[in-house]
């Protein structure tokens, strides 16, 4: 007892029971609860960095707010007009549109066509991906939102074409005066028998683009109001933990 040895633990680590686990009094460990589902969820999507440069929000607020204006733009104005498909974010768009051909061309020329439409939809949907998963950088997957419902708006113009081919083409030429199969849209509609549906099918994925675009806007604008309170309150990141 003078020297501060409690015997029984010194023999117990000395001559341990096979299968025991020898655990100090007092030191039991609570089992820990899995988080719940939607836990998981709000710390996917609304994660927020404690840190907050004010120039980088600054740049991050101008950045919502370009994307703000330009989006409702996009919203407002009607599909017919090929508003999206004259506008810059267009030639962003059609890269991936190109190299999707090529990454399908493998799985037949049904795929291949409609491949083109999958890599520009593809791409911000990866970018999504990585955002939320790999760097917690929730506004930017907000803006990734923002790119994968624009491409929506941006492949309505050519599905509502698929049976007028008046749309100008990667080249200068239209459908009407191309062989069959150079429109996409006309090829993956005819084949699939859903030709006559093409307006119908142009509608509804430009409303999905509204939509997703509309989403976009409200998380991107929680994640601004976060990481504002974050700036000014540096202990609102620990009041507020998922």
């Amino acid at each position: 007892m003078g020297c501060g040895i409690i015997f029984s633990k010194y023999y117990a680590k000395q001559n341990p029971q096979p299968g025991v686990v020898v655990q100090e009094p007092g030191l039991e460990e609570e089992p820990l609860e899995p988080l719940e589902t939607f836990d998981l969820i709000k710390n996917l999507l609304f994660h927020v960095h404690p840190e907050t440069n004010p120039l980088i929000f600054g740049g991050r607020a101008l950045l919502f707010l370009i994307l703000f204006i330009w989006g409702f733009k996009f919203i407002i104005t009607p599909l017919e007009t090929n508003y999206t498909g004259g506008s810059f974010w267009h030639l962003v768009n059609l890269p991936f549109h190109e190299a999707g051909h090529v990454i399908f061309r493998p799985l037949g020329k049904f795929i291949a066509s409609l491949g083109g439409s999958l890599g520009q939809l593809l791409m911000p949907l990866i970018c999504l991906i990585v955002f939320l998963v790999k760097t917690k950088d929730t506004l930017a997957a907000s803006f990734s939102l923002w790119w994968f419902g624009e491409n929506f708006m941006d492949l309505a113009p050519y599905i509502n074409d698929a049976r007028s081919l008046t749309l100008p083409l990667l080249g200068g030429n239209t459908g009407q005066s191309s062989p069959y199969g150079f429109h996409d849209w006309e090829f993956i509609l005819t084949e699939s028998g859903l030709i006559r549906y093409d307006h119908f099918l142009a509608q509804l994925s430009y409303k999905v683009g509204i939509l997703l675009m509309i989403i976009a806007f409200i998380w991107g604008g929680y994640i601004l109001f976060r990481q504002y309170k974050t700036l000014v309150d540096p202990d609102f990141s620990m009041d507020h933990r998922e």
